[in-house]
């Protein structure tokens, strides 16, 4: 009996002393497997370019911007950040590293911090110019608490109707500024996205002009009608006319949403520093 229970004991513990050991192997594969993803994950982040120091909002690593424009645009988006809070970090890149150029913006965005801490009002447009590695991309990410300003769909008919027309043609210079320059009047509340999108621009534009012309054709003929002649008051309207053409009037609904001459230019304040802005995919993305 004795020796039988010896037997039963030694058949017992093998099973033990296997499950041991693959219980040990599982845990040491486990740990093989974080370490190369951790070590993944770090050499991706390294292929990021670093955050700029001094801070900049226009960093132009591809050198594909004009060296005065780069000059004003970075006056007017730091002018737009100490007025609105709103950063607009504008970047040029020769290669995206084997990322998405989403993935690459977004990461970078994120790294960065562009934006507000809490508000996560930031913008990313992020271009890599069409050259040896391949076609050109360009990217439009936008920040949590702007996502409902400026829509996926409104980042892609900003890329395809302000951007890509000119990037195709060589000009990133005009492109980046006629981009920059919508996204900062539908950031700061100028004109609303529903307008941006709907209709055309020139449409519109026209039928003012031929509300303006009709109503002052009606208006002069009343003002030179023998009735209004005859009438002390009618000095004062000639003048109030006079006075409204001179100045020139209003500009269209969509005059200034890519014009050269901005909402926000000048400022002789430098940038201070991202804020910690936080980014979730919003955006849009284009080629050519």
């Amino acid at each position: 009996m004795r020796s039988h229970s010896k037997i039963n004991h030694r058949n017992n513990s093998k099973p033990i002393l296997q499950d041991n050991s693959l219980s040990k192997g599982l845990r040491t594969l486990a740990f093989l497997l974080f370490t190369s993803l951790f070590f993944i994950t770090s050499l991706k982040a390294d292929d990021l370019p670093p955050r700029p120091f001094p801070p900049r909002l226009v960093n132009d690593l591809a050198g594909i911007i004009d060296p005065y424009a780069i000059i004003q645009l970075e006056q007017k988006l730091v002018a737009f950040n100490d007025t609105t809070s709103t950063q607009i970090a504008v970047v040029t890149v020769p290669s995206l590293c084997g990322y998405d150029i989403a993935d690459f913006t977004d990461r970078l965005a994120e790294k960065w911090g562009v934006g507000q801490k809490g508000k996560d009002n930031g913008v990313m447009i992020l271009v890599k110019p069409k050259n040896n590695e391949g076609n050109g991309y360009v990217r439009i990410s936008v920040g949590y608490g702007l996502e409902d300003v400026i829509t996926d769909a409104v980042a892609r008919r900003i890329i395809e109707k302000e951007m890509i027309p000119y990037f195709r043609q060589g000009d990133y210079t005009k492109g980046i500024m006629a981009g920059t320059e919508v996204i900062m009047n539908l950031s700061s509340g100028k004109f609303k996205a529903e307008d941006y999108i709907g209709g055309d621009p020139n449409a519109a534009i026209g039928i003012a002009i031929f509300i303006i012309i009709l109503g002052g054709i009606f208006l002069m003929r009343f003002l030179f009608s023998p009735f209004a002649i005859g009438r002390s008051s009618s000095f004062w309207p000639m003048i109030v006319l006079m006075n409204m053409f001179g100045r020139g009037g209003h500009k269209g609904k969509w005059d200034n949403f890519s014009s050269g001459s901005g909402w926000f230019g000048g400022g002789g304040s430098s940038f201070g520093g991202f804020g910690g802005g936080s980014f979730g995919g919003g955006g849009a993305s284009g080629s050519w």
